[in-house]
């Protein structure tokens, strides 16, 4: 068992943080018993004030421990990234969780097509057990699966992502498109598997509430990517009157 451990690549695991005590166990949880192996977790603090680092601190030294002033889900990523040995890389918010064979489905599908750099999955959306039901009655939950075309559902060669490039910093709501817009813009190889991978929680602190008045920067993001394809696809025009 071992040996066929040690034969597989590492998957380097970065779960960033910020204020989620009460979820952050069942996310590293969720990490640990994935049915794929080897794994090396990384948790970046950032900037938490409530017990997340007591938390995280419980699975020493199963994960790797960092803490860094507050500068957004980005950064905290990126910092991972630099500590990160793995050939591979994946990615969990700390309120969600993963399916334990999320990784070992994506990792079939890179050794089904050896010329893949990324794996995406499915991901299903539920409500976090505590909530009221004024909550649910604010706040929508889909009933079915959908592509998970996220960094959280996804699974991406080491190589393939240094293509890409580090998270952008300043995007603090919309970084996830961002980074995804680009490595489409890159032209690497992607694939939507038909599994479910990933649960998303719902709950009062998601940062997508918490920053709804930054819900514009989706739209810059969206605009900043029209405006590099319209940038490049000038560049290929001919010149007029050329034969």
């Amino acid at each position: 068992m071992n040996s066929e451990i040690n034969e597989k690549p590492l998957v380097s695991v970065i779960i960033p943080v910020y204020n989620t005590e009460k979820y952050l166990a069942e996310a590293i949880e969720s990490v640990l018993a994935q049915t794929y192996q080897p794994i090396e977790l990384i948790v970046v603090d950032d900037g938490s004030t409530d017990g997340s680092a007591a938390v995280a601190r419980r699975y020493l030294p199963r994960l790797t421990y960092f803490y860094q002033a507050n500068a957004g889900t980005s950064a905290a990523r990126n910092k991972g990234l630099q500590a990160a040995h793995g050939e591979f890389y994946a990615f969990l918010d700390a309120d969600d969780t993963w399916l334990e064979n999320k990784l070992a489905v994506q990792h079939a599908a890179f050794q089904a097509d050896p010329l893949l750099d990324i794996a995406f999955g499915h991901v299903e959306q539920f409500y976090s057990p505590e909530l009221g039901e004024d909550f649910r009655r604010r706040v929508y939950c889909p009933q079915d699966w959908k592509p998970g075309y996220m960094s959280t559902a996804m699974l991406v060669k080491r190589e393939a992502f240094w293509k890409v490039g580090l998270f952008d910093p300043r995007v603090l709501i919309g970084e996830e498109m961002d980074w995804y817009l680009r490595a489409q813009e890159v032209g690497l190889r992607m694939v939507m598997l038909p599994d479910l991978v990933y649960r998303r929680r719902l709950h009062e602190n998601n940062k997508g509430l918490r920053m709804k008045n930054l819900q514009s920067q989706r739209a810059r993001v969206m605009k900043a990517a029209l405006d590099r394809r319209r940038k490049a696809a000038g560049g290929r025009e001919e010149a007029p009157g050329s034969d």
